[in-house]
């Protein structure tokens, strides 16, 4: 596939510049996918460029062209990064992956904004992995100056946005009006391995041993550990045979933690605190039923959800604010009515009863992954022409 032109009706290929928070090897769901969208844009034949902070390089990686600066989303960084674009030819087409915490000033970075909406030379494209912190009258005032602070910050961008691509639809309905309806919903695929070859899996289930094996991925964030327990610790009491396997960034302080608080379980938590994305592959497809509880609920922005779909593997979660109605249309997971630890319990343990049921509901998560949330799709999103 060739590159292609302006939007605007300019002939010359257009070349991109992703700006992003975080970018490998920083660690981060936006930094893996910003890397695979660069590289997959690259391989489509497209000029590519990366602007992330970082120590100030310049460098090729798989065809895509890093830039780090300092401070990039800074003053001084951003007055950096005006001088680097203007040496590269028009037109140009920046491709913004808007997380606020991730532009600095403690997630109230209106100049980098501000700067955004200035850039009328360039196409203007927006990703809006989260947008707004929620407002609520009953705040703290700092919370409630986050609030109204990303609210700003979201018009700023949104209102000059050319094309505008939310990971969830909910997010549109926070954008300015001129802007709401013409937002894309372009899911956030999978940033590990969708295939395990049979023997990196089989080696795998040996290693483990018998189960059954209950699994998590996450981050294992403050919020989450005690809807997370009061799960997986009636599961295991209600069989000796069954363990947990917790995988991802902070998983084994997690476990250490449980086995603390539940001395009688401790030897049937495992944890892997920090797997190379194929070893993370073929320990997520070695588990008999991932649980995966969400306090807003599952949705598609969820890349830990994302990558046991991905793999077929049966996912029990929960339904909430944020969740679209794909996942109840689709039956691809299993879900629990609400965000009650009861009711999540109740629904793993029939998975757990039914072999059969698990095994149709796997097949079902990966077709639809394959039709609707693989990185093909992103990819053919971004190239098509707008809607």
């Amino acid at each position: 596939m060739t590159s292609s032109g302006d939007a605007r009706g300019d002939d010359r290929p257009v070349s991109w510049h992703l700006l992003t928070g975080e970018y490998p090897p920083q660690p981060g769901g936006v930094s893996d996918y910003s890397r695979l969208v660069a590289q997959s844009l690259a391989r489509a034949g497209q000029q590519v460029h990366v602007w992330a902070p970082g120590d100030l390089e310049v460098r090729e990686e798989h065809g895509v062209t890093l830039h780090r600066i300092p401070g990039l989303f800074t003053p001084p960084g951003l007055v950096r990064l005006t001088r680097a674009l203007s040496h590269h030819p028009a037109p140009r087409r920046l491709l913004l992956q808007y997380v606020p915490h991730a532009f600095g000033l403690k997630a109230m970075n209106v100049p980098f904004c501000a700067w955004f909406a200035a850039r009328r030379q360039d196409e203007r494209w927006v990703f809006f992995h989260e947008i707004v912190y929620p407002w609520s009258l009953s705040a703290a005032p700092r919370h409630q100056l986050l609030a109204g602070v990303t609210r700003v910050m979201a018009r700023l961008v949104g209102e000059v946005a050319d094309r505008a691509f939310v990971s969830i639809p909910s997010w549109a309905e926070h954008l300015p009006s001129r802007l709401r309806h013409r937002a894309e919903w372009c899911p956030v695929p999978s940033n590990i391995p969708t295939e395990v070859p049979a023997a990196s899996l089989a080696a795998t289930q040996a290693a483990l041993g018998a189960g059954p094996w209950l699994g998590h991925f996450g981050t294992y964030g403050s919020h989450l550990r005690g809807p997370l327990a009061a799960v997986l610790v009636p599961l295991l009491r209600a069989d000796g045979q069954r363990k947990a396997l917790l995988l991802g960034r902070g998983s084994q302080g997690f476990a250490q933690e449980l086995g603390a608080r539940h001395p009688e379980l401790a030897s049937r938590f495992q944890s892997r605190d920090a797997l190379a994305p194929e070893d993370l592959a073929a320990h997520l497809a070695a588990v008999d039923l991932l649980v995966q509880p969400y306090l807003d609920g599952v949705s598609s922005r969820r890349s830990t959800t994302m990558a046991g779909v991905a793999l077929g593997r049966p996912v029990a979660t929960q339904t909430g604010h944020l969740t679209e109605p794909i996942w109840r249309e689709s039956g691809a997971v299993a879900l629990a009515e609400g965000t009650t630890p009861e009711a999540l319990v109740a629904l793993s343990e029939r998975l757990l009863s039914q072999p059969e049921e698990r095994a149709a509901l796997g097949a079902r998560a990966a077709r639809l992954y394959r039709e609707r949330f693989a990185l093909e799709r992103t990819v053919e999103t971004l190239l098509r022409t707008p809607p």
